[in-house]
């Protein structure tokens, strides 16, 4: 039988996203703006924990917010609403994740020119987004309590692409079976370096702590 020939496609569409994406860094770099990307499941609380987060660090430093979702307005409009900071919308017409330059498109919209901080909200997913560098200088993301503490297993690359992992809800606690000493081993199995910091973006516990991390890590980047 005639052999044929066999194109990795995803290869070349990884490097090419990877050389974008530190492009992308340097040009940020250039203009003093820190980009994080935030990652999660649907429903793990990214807007709600951005919305108590701006608003605890918004008159320190000037941020912005690209919220990116495959349709609807909702968590920009929520966004913008509750904290007051600069946000808009990114639709990514069906792909679960934003690849460096579809983040390079959001920025040019968001304009920089006066922000410090900015926030990607990817989309609620904890494969593709893993997959993708976005340009960002840094990788956040937020498991949930009612989501078990067995996720780092499941769902490896995103805890290792991972510099902070932010545990939200932890007053649910109480109501489901969750092992945060398990989860925080599950982690670190994954990732020795992350950051762990338990929250409850909606009793406001742990948001201080969340704040101090990325003030500082802004004025490493700036220094």
């Amino acid at each position: 039988m005639e052999e044929v020939r066999t194109i990795l496609l995803h290869r070349s569409v990884y490097a090419d996203n990877d050389a974008e994406a530190d492009a992308l860094r340097s040009y940020l770099k250039d203009r003093g703006v820190f980009l994080v990307n935030l990652m999660s499941s649907p429903g793990a609380g990214k807007t709600t924990t951005l919305t108590a987060l701006i608003n605890s660090i918004k008159n320190k430093v000037r941020v912005g917010v690209m919220e990116a979702d495959i349709d609807s307005d909702v968590d920009a409009l929520s966004i913008a609403k509750n904290t007051g900071v600069k946000s808009i919308q990114l639709h990514t017409g069906g792909m679960c994740h934003l690849d460096a330059g579809m983040t390079k498109s959001g920025l040019d919209g968001i304009d920089i020119s006066d922000l410090d901080l900015i926030f990607l909200e990817n989309v609620g997913n904890l494969v593709c987004p893993a997959e993708f560098d976005t340009g960002a200088n840094l990788d956040v993301m937020i498991l949930s309590i009612p989501e078990g503490h067995d996720k780092p297993l499941k769902y490896p690359l995103v805890f290792q692409k991972s510099d902070l992992v932010i545990i939200n809800k932890i007053d649910a606690l109480p109501y489901f079976n969750f092992d945060y000493e398990k989860c925080v081993n599950y982690i670190k199995m994954r990732n020795k370096d992350a950051t762990i910091i338990p929250i409850s973006a909606k009793t406001g516990e742990g948001i201080d702590k969340v704040a101090d991390y990325f003030l500082n890590k802004l004025k490493q980047f700036k220094e």
